[in-house]
């Protein structure tokens, strides 16, 4: 059975091979003869010895001769390379090596490998169209990024609660980790995938990074274009967002505090979709507004302010709750929700001032984000520079806001 299935692979691996490269100008070596051939041989010969491999390495150091005689004709410009001097030998090693991996593992292993290989083969001018469209200092950026969760995240694994708080080094950065890629994931379809999706796509989009930036962006493109109502639905979008984001980050963390929330941030969220669809309405024959065109919002700087706002949060949230009971942390959750809400929400969420219990824990986010929302009200009125027309999307956000304020209050009860 295995034979039949390297067989098939095989014949695939060299009809797509031949599909990609038989209309070159000279002979490409390799196809769906040649390379069923070398799948079959590299078997033979790792079963001639299983042990050692002697043989197949063997064959393997005759075919890497052959490869740098291939590649040395190419640099010298006696060949012309049909897509660069090594796609070519490259695709030859695959095939080679084949034999051996359809017998010895489970199927889905060379399955795999053979089409990822012609996925990225076949993908050449798709591949690289995106990275001529990706800005300088992306790779980068994510670079950092990765640095942050494949080294430092595991290196803080087990590390003691910072002092005064209930929260661990390593909650602080799993919780910079989960906002982080939740923001980038938004980033990456609102750049790359849909870039002219529109004002409301790319607010929806934008309102799961931040509902903040994106609502300055826009109240900036009202002070140059006018208040037009594709731009106040599309600030009031964002904000519907910001209720599923702050919803979706505190499930991951905190299923227990999440069940409370999600009456009201679905109420909140559902009825400012409602206004943003009747003023998207309203400006269905209207002058089209250019897309929001986001940053980068992986930057080491900005993940360490994170970091930091998380850990002065959280001592912060304990000692207001040590010195002023329940109260106290309900008036913070109002002030901190005029900066950025996400630190606060996650200290919450990770039990950073555990001793309030989740009700309390749940009224104070809805305060939270009730406070951010007079915030971007404000926002929108000193960007846009355009009274009294920006006092339209400022009083639909002042609207959640109080709207946000009756239901922390039905919830206290």
């Amino acid at each position: 059975m295995n034979y039949l299935i390297l067989l098939a692979l095989a014949l695939f691996f060299g009809f797509a091979f031949e599909e990609f490269f038989g209309g070159s100008a000279q002979p490409v070596p390799g196809g769906i003869r040649t390379f069923p051939l070398i799948a079959f041989t590299g078997a033979a010969l790792y079963l001639v010895e299983p042990h050692y491999l002697l043989a197949f390495i063997a064959g393997l150091l005759v075919l890497g001769w052959w490869i740098s005689l291939y590649i040395g004709s190419v640099i010298d410009g006696k060949r012309e390379a049909a897509d660069g001097p090594l796609i070519i030998p490259a695709c030859t090693l695959i095939a080679y090596v084949l034999g051996p991996i359809t017998l010895t593992q489970p199927t889905w292993i060379p399955v795999a490998l053979v089409v990822a290989t012609v996925l990225f083969v076949g993908s050449r001018k798709l591949l690289h169209a995106f990275v001529a469209r990706v800005p300088e200092g992306e790779a980068v950026t994510l670079a950092q990024f990765l640095l942050l969760v494949g080294v430092v995240l595991p290196l803080l694994y087990g590390a003691p609660k910072i002092p005064f708080t209930d929260i661990t080094p390593f909650k602080v950065w799993l919780a910079l980790v989960a906002v982080s890629t939740l923001s980038y994931a938004s980033y990456i379809l609102q750049r790359y995938v849909i870039p002219e999706g529109g004002v409301l796509v790319t607010a929806a989009l934008g309102g799961l990074y931040s509902s903040t930036a994106t609502t300055v962006v826009l109240a900036r493109q009202a002070h140059d274009q006018g208040v037009t109502p594709q731009i106040t639905a599309g600030i009031v979008t964002a904000t519907a967002m910001m209720y599923m984001r702050i919803l979706l980050v505190v499930a991951i963390f905190n299923t227990a505090l999440a069940r409370p929330l999600i009456a009201p941030l679905l109420a909140l969220g559902v009825v400012a979709a409602a206004v943003a669809v009747f003023f998207a309405r309203s400006a269905a024959n209207g002058k089209a507004t250019p897309s929001v065109t986001p940053s980068n919002p992986l930057k080491l700087g900005t993940a360490v302010v994170f970091a930091v706002l998380l850990i002065a949060i959280s001592l912060v949230s304990t000692w207001v709750q040590a010195h002023l009971g329940a109260r106290g942390v309900l008036a913070l959750a109002a002030v901190v929700g005029v900066t950025d809400i996400d630190p606060f929400v996650l200290s919450l969420a990770q039990g950073g001032v555990a001793s309030i219990g989740l009700a309390v824990s749940a009224i104070a986010i809805v305060i939270a984000a009730s406070s951010n929302n007079i915030l971007k009200a404000v926002y929108t009125v000193a960007f846009a520079r355009r009274l009294p027309q920006s006092l339209i999307p400022a009083g639909a956000l002042a609207v959640l806001c109080v709207l946000g304020v009756i239901a922390a209050a039905i919830m206290a009860r």
